[in-house]
């Protein structure tokens, strides 16, 4: 392979504040700022906070999967941080969760060992 995925940038108003936000629910250290970018190391991956003028208006059209070992613990946990649930979901013995950040992009936590 030519490329090698690094890193997810998700568009915001406030890039401090959700990559804060992020760095929190995701336990890391080391967030890197350069003002109008924000990047959370969310290993395997970075995660990239940029700002934007214009305010999220529609589903995102990609989004971030998180793996859980307690996935009820867990968005448990995050909506005490301020995520918002969207719903649950299960196909084919899959079982997830869909929710929003405090800047309302949506994210995915299943249960570990079924992705």
């Amino acid at each position: 392979m030519r490329i090698s995925p690094e890193m997810i940038t998700i568009d915001c108003p406030d890039p401090q504040t959700l990559a804060a936000w992020w760095a929190t629910a995701l336990g890391v250290d080391g967030t890197r700022d350069y003002g109008e970018f924000v990047l959370v190391p969310a290993t395997p991956l970075l995660l990239g906070f940029q700002r934007v003028p214009e305010p999220k208006s529609v589903k995102n059209r990609v989004h971030v999967d998180f793996a859980s070992p307690d996935r009820p613990a867990d968005v448990e946990r995050l909506v005490g941080l301020g995520a918002t649930v969207i719903g649950e979901h299960s196909m084919h013995g899959l079982v997830w969760n869909v929710l929003q950040d405090p800047q309302g992009n949506e994210f995915c936590v299943a249960d570990e060992g079924t992705q």
